[in-house]
């Protein structure tokens, strides 16, 4: 099954949405802004993704370069940082047969569920 780790308010995550509702293939949605994700569910995400928790910062939002922009962050603070602002989580976020993708470009994502 697909999960999509997906925000309504985004354009891009609705774009990835879109693009895993036409694969015609079983999905769940993950809404990770309104059920933030625990721990172990972020780090299986970035392991999936193969990628450091550095790689799934949005690093234009408000709240990181405010808070954490410029400063020296060890893996484990940048995973708290996702943890208690998941805003900051790069989306649309799509898991399938044990691969996944950022979905920026959405392309990512068409490429991942025609494997």
């Amino acid at each position: 099954m697909i999960k999509i780790y997906h925000n309504p308010r985004c354009r891009k995550s609705r774009e990835g949405l879109a693009i895993v509702e036409e694969s015609g293939k079983p999905f769940e949605i993950i809404k990770y802004l309104e059920n933030n994700l625990s721990r172990s569910e972020l780090l299986e995400i970035l392991n999936t993704l193969n990628i450091n928790a550095s790689e799934l910062v949005r690093k234009q939002e408000a709240i990181w370069k405010s808070d954490f922009k410029g400063k020296d962050l060890t893996e484990e603070m940048i995973v708290n940082a996702l943890l208690a602002h998941p805003k900051l989580i790069e989306r649309p976020v799509v898991i399938y047969n044990g691969k996944g993708v950022i979905g920026r470009p959405p392309e990512n994502i068409s490429e991942l569920l025609a494997e």
